[in-house]
């Protein structure tokens, strides 16, 4: 990872989803300056990340004195308190800081961090709710999706197309899907051609619309 893609990030509210950003960041070779207000959480971090600090950050002047102005990306993890949710995003914003990311636990709290000033609004557990609803239908063994409309799955290889050559089974033009690739048991994951063959048991890495995806997934 070169010098330019490990910039400081600063990590607000260390809860459940700010501590896992602050710690896969870290894994991934960023300095991470993480800051809660709760002094036993920042003690449990103290060994996990760059550097951790008690503070309410709600307060310009705090941010100001941690050198949060000094930052490109920031990172508000803070979802159940709404009011240091938007106090803590539109201190950023008066700060200047031009990579704002910022945790909405609904719709509505969303709708609010964009005005307040949030470049990017994650709803995390949302995305995990649907994620784990596809999951449960056993039908698909992994699934993200983007925008809502699209998604990447992975899935057992419906019976029809097995013993073809995705050629032959056409996905794409039959079922408006895009076979990324194969992976075999006990062979590396392949990327899918025309001539590849789906054999029983393959597991296939697909494309497309999510209405599409849970189609093909079930034809059989």
């Amino acid at each position: 990872m070169s010098a330019e893609s490990r910039k400081p990030i600063i990590v607000i509210g260390l809860g459940r989803f700010g501590s896992a950003v602050a710690c896969t960041l870290e894994r991934m070779g960023h300095e991470v300056l993480g800051a809660d207000a709760d002094g036993e959480i920042v003690r449990d971090h103290k060994d996990l990340i760059t550097q951790v600090v008690e503070a309410d950050c709600t307060e310009p002047e705090t941010l100001r004195r941690l050198g949060a102005g000094e930052f490109e990306t920031a990172v508000v993890g803070i979802g159940t308190n709404l009011e240091a949710s938007l106090l803590t995003v539109l201190a950023l914003v008066d700060l200047g800081l031009p990579n704002i990311w910022a945790k909405a636990n609904t719709d509505r709290h969303g709708r609010i961090l964009e005005r307040t000033g949030a470049h990017h609004v994650v709803f995390p557990e949302q995305k995990m709710g649907e994620r784990v609803a596809h999951l449960v239908n056993e039908r698909l063994l992994d699934f993200i999706s983007f925008d809502g409309q699209f998604a990447i799955a992975r899935l057992r290889a419906p019976e029809p197309i097995i013993g073809l050559p995705l050629v032959t089974s056409q996905c794409r033009k039959k079922f408006d899907v895009t076979v990324v690739g194969v992976k075999r048991k006990g062979e590396d994951f392949i990327h899918a051609v025309p001539d590849t063959i789906i054999m029983p048991d393959d597991e296939l890495v697909v494309s497309g619309r999510i209405d599409r995806i849970e189609l093909f997934s079930a034809i059989g």
